[in-house]
Protein backbone atom coordinates (compact mmCIF):
# COMPACT_ATOMS: atom_id res chain seq x y z
CA UNK A 1 0.00 0.00 0.00
CA UNK A 2 1.16 3.67 -0.63
CA UNK A 3 1.84 5.59 2.74
CA UNK A 4 3.32 9.09 3.42
CA UNK A 5 6.54 8.00 5.86
CA UNK A 6 8.21 10.70 7.65
CA UNK A 7 11.99 9.61 7.58
CA UNK A 8 13.78 12.29 9.25
CA UNK A 9 12.09 15.18 11.91
CA UNK A 10 12.79 18.55 9.95
CA UNK A 11 12.08 17.33 6.05
CA UNK A 12 8.63 16.81 3.94
CA UNK A 13 6.58 13.33 4.17
CA UNK A 14 7.78 10.74 1.07
CA UNK A 15 5.16 8.74 -0.54
CA UNK A 16 6.67 5.09 -0.42
CA UNK A 17 5.11 1.49 -0.94
CA UNK A 18 5.21 -0.27 2.68
CA UNK A 19 3.79 -3.65 3.66
CA UNK A 20 0.88 -3.75 6.22
CA UNK A 21 0.70 -6.81 8.14
CA UNK A 22 -2.83 -8.98 8.87
CA UNK A 23 -4.68 -8.16 12.29
CA UNK A 24 -3.83 -10.01 15.74
CA UNK A 25 -6.41 -10.60 18.31
CA UNK A 26 -7.90 -7.29 19.11
CA UNK A 27 -7.07 -5.60 15.90
CA UNK A 28 -8.74 -3.80 13.21
CA UNK A 29 -8.25 -3.06 9.53
CA UNK A 30 -9.66 -0.30 7.95
CA UNK A 31 -9.49 1.70 3.93
CA UNK A 32 -8.66 5.05 4.78
CA UNK A 33 -11.08 7.54 3.04
CA UNK A 34 -9.68 10.69 4.32
CA UNK A 35 -7.06 11.74 6.71
CA UNK A 36 -7.52 15.31 7.85
CA UNK A 37 -3.76 17.22 8.08
CA UNK A 38 -3.76 18.61 11.81
CA UNK A 39 -1.36 21.42 13.27
CA UNK A 40 -0.07 18.34 16.13
CA UNK A 41 1.33 16.52 12.90
CA UNK A 42 3.36 19.50 11.94
CA UNK A 43 4.63 20.17 15.56
CA UNK A 44 6.08 16.72 15.61
CA UNK A 45 7.08 16.80 12.05
CA UNK A 46 8.92 19.65 12.63
CA UNK A 47 10.54 18.69 16.11
CA UNK A 48 8.41 20.27 18.30
CA UNK A 49 7.86 17.49 20.04
CA UNK A 50 10.16 14.03 20.00
CA UNK A 51 9.01 11.70 17.15
CA UNK A 52 10.13 8.09 16.73
CA UNK A 53 11.19 7.93 13.09
CA UNK A 54 10.48 6.65 10.44
CA UNK A 55 6.68 6.80 10.97
CA UNK A 56 4.08 7.11 8.94
CA UNK A 57 1.90 10.14 10.33
CA UNK A 58 -1.32 11.10 10.28
CA UNK A 59 -3.93 10.45 13.24
CA UNK A 60 -7.28 12.26 11.96
CA UNK A 61 -9.31 10.02 10.30
CA UNK A 62 -11.88 7.80 9.29
CA UNK A 63 -12.51 4.89 6.71
CA UNK A 64 -14.52 1.42 6.18
CA UNK A 65 -13.46 -1.57 8.52
CA UNK A 66 -12.12 -4.20 5.82
CA UNK A 67 -11.02 -7.20 8.59
CA UNK A 68 -10.73 -7.26 12.01
CA UNK A 69 -8.74 -9.66 14.31
CA UNK A 70 -9.99 -12.57 16.99
CA UNK A 71 -11.46 -11.07 19.91
CA UNK A 72 -12.73 -8.13 18.18
CA UNK A 73 -16.20 -6.76 19.36
CA UNK A 74 -16.94 -2.95 18.49
CA UNK A 75 -17.10 -3.30 15.33
CA UNK A 76 -17.33 -5.25 11.87
CA UNK A 77 -16.28 -5.65 8.07
CA UNK A 78 -18.19 -3.07 6.43
CA UNK A 79 -18.82 -0.74 9.10
CA UNK A 80 -17.96 2.96 9.39
CA UNK A 81 -15.83 3.97 11.79
CA UNK A 82 -13.92 6.99 13.17
CA UNK A 83 -10.18 6.77 14.27
CA UNK A 84 -9.03 8.89 17.80
CA UNK A 85 -5.59 9.36 18.93
CA UNK A 86 -6.90 8.84 22.55
CA UNK A 87 -6.18 4.80 22.33
CA UNK A 88 -7.25 3.46 25.43
CA UNK A 89 -6.19 0.36 27.36
CA UNK A 90 -8.88 0.03 29.36
CA UNK A 91 -7.98 -1.36 32.20
CA UNK A 92 -5.37 1.84 33.84
CA UNK A 93 -6.97 4.02 36.69
CA UNK A 94 -7.67 6.65 34.60
CA UNK A 95 -9.69 4.44 32.24
CA UNK A 96 -11.62 2.64 35.25
CA UNK A 97 -12.39 6.22 36.34
CA UNK A 98 -13.76 7.35 32.88
CA UNK A 99 -11.12 9.82 32.23
CA UNK A 100 -9.52 7.29 29.22
CA UNK A 101 -8.45 10.47 27.29
CA UNK A 102 -5.35 10.33 29.73
CA UNK A 103 -4.49 6.66 29.81
CA UNK A 104 -1.35 5.80 30.95
CA UNK A 105 -0.63 2.34 29.73
CA UNK A 106 -1.25 3.16 25.47
CA UNK A 107 1.58 0.54 24.95
CA UNK A 108 -1.10 -2.06 26.25
CA UNK A 109 -2.87 -1.50 22.90
CA UNK A 110 0.28 -1.63 20.61
CA UNK A 111 2.08 -4.88 19.61
CA UNK A 112 4.36 -6.42 22.61
CA UNK A 113 8.26 -6.63 21.79
CA UNK A 114 9.46 -10.03 19.80
CA UNK A 115 5.71 -9.95 17.58
CA UNK A 116 5.95 -8.45 13.73
CA UNK A 117 5.99 -4.77 13.25
CA UNK A 118 1.74 -3.68 12.02
CA UNK A 119 3.74 -1.84 9.42
CA UNK A 120 7.04 -2.35 7.74
CA UNK A 121 9.18 -1.93 4.67
CA UNK A 122 11.62 -4.33 3.20
CA UNK A 123 11.70 -6.03 6.38
CA UNK A 124 12.63 -3.13 8.46
CA UNK A 125 9.54 -2.19 10.95
CA UNK A 126 8.03 1.46 10.76
CA UNK A 127 5.76 3.27 13.83
CA UNK A 128 2.44 4.41 13.70
CA UNK A 129 2.37 7.84 14.82
CA UNK A 130 0.10 7.97 17.69
CA UNK A 131 -0.56 4.43 17.28
CA UNK A 132 -2.42 5.23 14.27
CA UNK A 133 -0.60 6.53 11.25
CA UNK A 134 -3.45 7.91 8.67
CA UNK A 135 -1.33 9.49 5.99
CA UNK A 136 -1.85 5.57 3.94
CA UNK A 137 -4.18 3.63 2.09
CA UNK A 138 -5.01 1.27 5.14
CA UNK A 139 -4.31 1.26 9.10
CA UNK A 140 -4.04 -1.26 11.29
CA UNK A 141 -4.65 -0.21 15.05
CA UNK A 142 -6.23 -1.67 18.11
CA UNK A 143 -10.06 -1.94 18.79
CA UNK A 144 -9.72 0.97 21.51
CA UNK A 145 -8.66 3.66 18.43
CA UNK A 146 -11.55 3.24 16.63
CA UNK A 147 -15.43 3.92 16.84
CA UNK A 148 -18.17 2.74 14.61
CA UNK A 149 -20.26 5.62 13.36
CA UNK A 150 -23.57 5.59 10.95
CA UNK A 151 -23.14 5.41 7.17
CA UNK A 152 -24.59 8.73 6.83
CA UNK A 153 -21.70 11.24 7.67
CA UNK A 154 -19.69 11.81 4.68
CA UNK A 155 -16.49 9.98 5.46
CA UNK A 156 -14.42 13.21 4.75
CA UNK A 157 -16.27 15.16 7.03
CA UNK A 158 -16.33 12.60 9.67
CA UNK A 159 -12.54 12.60 9.17
CA UNK A 160 -12.62 15.69 11.61
CA UNK A 161 -14.47 14.58 14.82
CA UNK A 162 -11.28 12.10 15.27
CA UNK A 163 -9.18 14.95 16.72
CA UNK A 164 -9.79 18.69 15.70
CA UNK A 165 -13.32 19.11 16.35
CA UNK A 166 -13.61 16.68 19.16
CA UNK A 167 -10.48 18.53 20.86
CA UNK A 168 -12.31 21.90 20.27
CA UNK A 169 -15.86 20.91 21.63
CA UNK A 170 -15.09 18.70 24.34
CA UNK A 171 -12.99 21.79 25.83
CA UNK A 172 -16.34 23.90 25.64
CA UNK A 173 -18.40 20.48 27.34
CA UNK A 174 -16.47 18.55 29.08
CA UNK A 175 -13.25 19.61 30.56
CA UNK A 176 -15.08 23.68 30.90
CA UNK A 177 -18.44 22.66 30.87
CA UNK A 178 -19.66 26.50 29.67
CA UNK A 179 -23.11 27.21 30.66
CA UNK A 180 -25.77 28.75 28.83
CA UNK A 181 -25.37 32.50 29.28
CA UNK A 182 -21.93 32.48 29.99
CA UNK A 183 -19.10 34.87 27.89
CA UNK A 184 -16.52 33.11 26.28
CA UNK A 185 -13.39 34.02 24.31
CA UNK A 186 -11.54 31.33 21.80
CA UNK A 187 -7.84 32.99 20.77
CA UNK A 188 -7.33 31.14 17.40
CA UNK A 189 -9.69 29.85 14.88
CA UNK A 190 -7.92 27.13 12.69
CA UNK A 191 -9.67 24.06 12.73
CA UNK A 192 -9.64 23.90 16.97
CA UNK A 193 -10.66 26.83 17.79
CA UNK A 194 -13.75 26.96 14.97
CA UNK A 195 -14.63 23.94 16.96
CA UNK A 196 -14.83 25.64 20.18
CA UNK A 197 -16.55 28.70 19.02
CA UNK A 198 -19.11 25.77 17.78
CA UNK A 199 -19.28 24.22 20.85
CA UNK A 200 -19.68 27.72 22.88
CA UNK A 201 -23.00 28.63 20.49
CA UNK A 202 -24.24 24.93 21.09
CA UNK A 203 -23.75 25.23 24.72
CA UNK A 204 -26.03 28.39 24.60
CA UNK A 205 -22.98 30.65 25.47
CA UNK A 206 -24.26 34.06 25.11
CA UNK A 207 -21.08 35.67 23.94
CA UNK A 208 -18.92 34.59 22.07
CA UNK A 209 -15.83 36.32 20.99
CA UNK A 210 -13.19 35.25 18.56
CA UNK A 211 -9.94 36.37 17.97
CA UNK A 212 -7.44 35.56 14.62
CA UNK A 213 -4.98 37.43 12.76
CA UNK A 214 -6.44 36.52 9.36
CA UNK A 215 -9.49 38.21 8.39
CA UNK A 216 -10.65 35.20 6.74
CA UNK A 217 -11.07 33.06 9.62
CA UNK A 218 -12.78 35.69 11.43
CA UNK A 219 -15.25 36.08 8.76
CA UNK A 220 -15.63 32.29 9.21
CA UNK A 221 -15.91 32.04 13.18
CA UNK A 222 -18.90 34.65 12.40
CA UNK A 223 -20.62 32.61 10.30
CA UNK A 224 -20.26 29.00 12.83
CA UNK A 225 -21.55 31.21 15.29
CA UNK A 226 -19.40 34.01 17.41
CA UNK A 227 -21.23 37.44 17.91
CA UNK A 228 -18.21 39.47 17.77
CA UNK A 229 -14.66 39.20 16.24
CA UNK A 230 -11.44 40.63 16.84
CA UNK A 231 -8.42 41.47 14.56
CA UNK A 232 -5.06 40.98 16.68
CA UNK A 233 -3.41 42.98 13.71
CA UNK A 234 -5.43 46.38 14.24
CA UNK A 235 -6.13 45.87 18.29
CA UNK A 236 -4.74 44.56 21.69
CA UNK A 237 -7.09 41.57 22.10
CA UNK A 238 -7.22 41.90 25.92
CA UNK A 239 -8.11 45.54 25.69
CA UNK A 240 -10.72 44.68 22.97
CA UNK A 241 -12.20 42.11 24.42
CA UNK A 242 -12.24 44.35 28.01
CA UNK A 243 -13.67 47.02 25.99
CA UNK A 244 -16.63 44.61 24.52
CA UNK A 245 -17.54 43.43 27.90
CA UNK A 246 -17.37 46.48 30.12
CA UNK A 247 -13.71 45.46 31.84
CA UNK A 248 -15.48 42.85 33.43
CA UNK A 249 -13.57 40.10 30.67
CA UNK A 250 -15.29 36.66 29.74
CA UNK A 251 -16.02 33.93 31.87
CA UNK A 252 -14.22 31.35 29.73
CA UNK A 253 -11.09 31.73 27.43
CA UNK A 254 -9.74 28.92 25.35
CA UNK A 255 -6.44 28.93 23.40
CA UNK A 256 -6.00 26.69 20.36
CA UNK A 257 -2.50 28.53 19.25
CA UNK A 258 0.12 26.79 21.06
CA UNK A 259 2.00 29.60 22.66
CA UNK A 260 2.94 31.21 25.71
CA UNK A 261 1.91 34.73 24.65
CA UNK A 262 -2.03 33.37 23.77
CA UNK A 263 -1.83 31.35 27.22
CA UNK A 264 -0.85 34.34 29.32
CA UNK A 265 -3.40 36.70 27.13
CA UNK A 266 -6.38 34.65 27.41
CA UNK A 267 -5.67 34.17 31.29
CA UNK A 268 -5.89 38.19 31.28
CA UNK A 269 -8.96 37.91 29.29
CA UNK A 270 -11.22 36.33 32.58
CA UNK A 271 -13.35 38.15 34.64
CA UNK A 272 -13.43 37.21 38.11
CA UNK A 273 -13.78 33.00 38.72
CA UNK A 274 -13.04 32.88 35.14
CA UNK A 275 -11.20 29.70 33.50
CA UNK A 276 -8.77 29.59 30.84
CA UNK A 277 -8.48 26.64 29.09
CA UNK A 278 -5.07 25.80 27.38
CA UNK A 279 -6.15 23.17 24.12
CA UNK A 280 -2.98 24.53 21.65
CA UNK A 281 0.63 22.52 21.51
CA UNK A 282 3.03 24.37 22.66
CA UNK A 283 6.33 23.62 21.78
CA UNK A 284 8.23 21.21 24.80
CA UNK A 285 10.28 23.60 26.98
CA UNK A 286 7.86 26.66 27.05
CA UNK A 287 6.96 28.39 30.17
CA UNK A 288 3.92 30.64 30.92
CA UNK A 289 4.18 33.65 33.19
CA UNK A 290 1.17 34.87 34.67
CA UNK A 291 0.71 37.45 37.96
CA UNK A 292 0.31 36.06 41.22
CA UNK A 293 -2.46 38.23 42.53
CA UNK A 294 -4.81 37.20 39.54
CA UNK A 295 -5.62 33.82 41.20
CA UNK A 296 -6.78 35.91 44.48
CA UNK A 297 -9.90 36.66 42.64
CA UNK A 298 -10.46 32.52 41.75
CA UNK A 299 -9.48 32.94 38.06
CA UNK A 300 -8.00 29.38 36.95
CA UNK A 301 -5.78 28.57 33.98
CA UNK A 302 -6.09 24.28 33.05
CA UNK A 303 -5.38 22.21 29.96
CA UNK A 304 -7.34 20.11 27.95
CA UNK A 305 -6.25 16.96 26.34
CA UNK A 306 -8.38 15.58 23.55
CA UNK A 307 -11.19 17.78 24.73
CA UNK A 308 -10.96 15.57 28.11
CA UNK A 309 -13.11 12.81 25.40
CA UNK A 310 -14.37 9.73 25.66
CA UNK A 311 -14.67 8.77 22.22
CA UNK A 312 -16.93 6.01 22.29
CA UNK A 313 -19.47 8.40 24.10
CA UNK A 314 -18.67 11.81 22.73
CA UNK A 315 -17.83 11.32 18.68
CA UNK A 316 -21.79 9.37 18.04
CA UNK A 317 -23.17 12.17 19.77
CA UNK A 318 -21.33 14.87 17.74
CA UNK A 319 -22.27 12.91 14.61
CA UNK A 320 -25.85 13.22 15.75
CA UNK A 321 -24.95 16.67 16.20
CA UNK A 322 -23.71 17.27 12.31
CA UNK A 323 -26.87 15.48 10.98
CA UNK A 324 -29.42 17.62 13.16
CA UNK A 325 -27.58 20.75 11.86
CA UNK A 326 -25.80 22.15 14.86
CA UNK A 327 -22.40 21.10 14.27
CA UNK A 328 -21.40 22.61 10.79
CA UNK A 329 -18.51 20.36 9.38
CA UNK A 330 -18.97 21.29 5.58
CA UNK A 331 -17.51 24.49 5.60
CA UNK A 332 -14.49 23.22 8.32
CA UNK A 333 -13.17 21.82 4.89
CA UNK A 334 -10.95 24.33 3.55
CA UNK A 335 -8.98 21.57 0.82
CA UNK A 336 -9.01 18.20 -0.55
CA UNK A 337 -5.80 16.65 -1.35
CA UNK A 338 -5.00 13.15 -2.74
CA UNK A 339 -2.02 11.74 -0.91
CA UNK A 340 0.53 12.79 -3.26
CA UNK A 341 -0.30 16.48 -2.38
CA UNK A 342 -0.08 16.01 0.92
CA UNK A 343 3.19 18.46 1.58
CA UNK A 344 1.79 20.64 -0.35
CA UNK A 345 -0.98 20.53 2.13
CA UNK A 346 1.16 21.07 4.65
CA UNK A 347 2.58 23.99 3.19
CA UNK A 348 -1.02 25.31 2.99
CA UNK A 349 -1.30 24.84 6.81
CA UNK A 350 2.14 26.87 7.51
CA UNK A 351 0.22 30.07 6.08
CA UNK A 352 -2.07 29.62 8.71
CA UNK A 353 -5.07 30.30 5.88
CA UNK A 354 -7.17 26.84 6.28
CA UNK A 355 -9.76 25.62 8.54
CA UNK A 356 -8.94 21.51 7.72
CA UNK A 357 -7.18 20.43 4.74
CA UNK A 358 -8.22 16.77 3.88
CA UNK A 359 -6.08 13.76 2.49
CA UNK A 360 -9.41 11.95 0.52
CA UNK A 361 -8.36 8.51 -0.85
Amino acid sequence: MKAAVLRAVGMPLTIEDVQIDEPRPLEVLIDVAAAGLCHSDLVFMTGGYPAEVPAVFGHESAGIVAATGAEVTHVSPGDHVITCLSVFCGKCEFCLSGRSNICIDRRATARAPGEPPRLSKLGRPLHQFLELGSFAQRMLVHENAVVQVTKEIPLDRAALLGCGVATGLGAVFNTAAVRPGQSVAVIGCGGVGLSAVQGARIAGAGRVIAIDRLGAKLDLAAELGATDVVDATTADPVEKVMSLTAGRGVDHAFEAVGLTATAEQAFALLARGGTATLIGLAPVGDRISLPAHAFMYERKMQGSVMGSNRFRIDVPRYVGMYLDGRLRLDEMVTERYALDDINRGFQRMRTGEPARNVVVF
